[in-house]
């Protein structure tokens, strides 16, 4: 097989892009050349050509999209808020509406006083996105991240690590638990989540379905709202007066969630939209 010129690794690209099309993906065309730029090591418009096992390498790449197997599985990482995070099978992928969550905790920890340090609690980090954008982007911050699933805590480790170094302590347990990180109740200045929300059976997307692990997806009920109510109990317990909770959840979710809030003593809740303007996440204050 012979090497590609520049004008046939575009051609090349362009079709893969037509063939995810066909099979249904969201960003065919942004993926088709994601997936180019993942083998050329550098962006296809400014690629000479391209080797010659590239388009045997490209083909498989492209099949596994078609498959509907995850982007973020294929090229092995996923991107949030600026960062590149390590993906891996297994372990739930970050979503875009999770960085307006993230970007609430990032501001209320920003709230306190100047030259203090904020302590911020990340319950659910999942692979790690959310606590390590609060690192990244508040130094003042201090953070600690609770992760149930042993893959998950594994990764969220290497991700916070490697992007926050010595500035995320992972730990592995229930998020629920009053036990887990009981010496910090009372402490906690931001209590951040995205906790499993999903009701039981509204998960239609092929991939989610298929992919992502379904403690991480699933809140519990019928309503999907047994795990995010523990969350708020747990952070009410955590946080000290005129703390925030920022929490993600479903947008049907918004006035149960807000009830719950209140009935566990915070003093105000509200609803946060998200970029489409849906209601995408609960924001209480101690």
């Amino acid at each position: 097989m012979s090497a590609l010129d520049r004008y046939a690794l575009r051609r090349t690209v362009r079709e893969a892009g037509q063939a995810l099309v066909r099979a249904g993906v969201a960003s065919p065309e942004v993926d088709a050349r994601l997936l180019a730029e993942h083998l050329l090591g550098g962006p296809v418009l400014l690629a000479d050509g391209a080797p010659e096992d590239f388009a045997a390498a490209y083909a498989q790449l492209v099949e596994r999209r078609a498959a509907r197997e995850p982007l973020q599985h294929i090229l092995g990482v996923m991107w949030f808020r600026g960062l590149e995070l390590t993906a891996r099978p297994g372990v739930f992928i970050v979503r875009p509406e999770t960085e307006v969550v993230a970007g609430a905790a990032i501001d209320a920890a920003r709230a306190i006083a100047p030259g203090e340090e904020a302590g911020v609690v990340d319950l659910c980090t999942g692979s790690g996105a959310i606590a390590a954008a609060v690192a990244r982007e508040v130094l003042t911050a201090r953070v600690w991240a609770v992760e149930i699933a042993s893959d998950a805590v594994a990764l969220a480790r290497e991700n916070c690590e490697r992007l926050a170094p010595g500035r995320v302590e992972v730990i592995h347990g229930d998020a629920t638990d009053p036990a887990v990180l009981a010496e910090m109740d009372g402490r906690a200045d931001v209590v951040v989540s995205n906790p499993p929300y999903v009701p039981a059976g509204a998960v239609e997307d092929t991939e989610t379905a298929e992919y992502d692990p379904h403690v991480a997806l699933y809140g519990g009920g019928e309503d999907g709202l047994e795990t995010p109510v523990a969350v708020v109990a747990r952070a009410a317990a955590l946080l000290r007066p005129g703390g925030v909770l920022i929490m993600e959840h479903d947008p049907g979710q918004s006035a149960p969630l807000r009830a719950a809030a209140r009935e566990t003593g915070f003093a105000a809740a509200t609803t946060g939209v998200d970029l489409t303007g849906r209601e995408r996440f609960l924001r209480a204050v101690r």
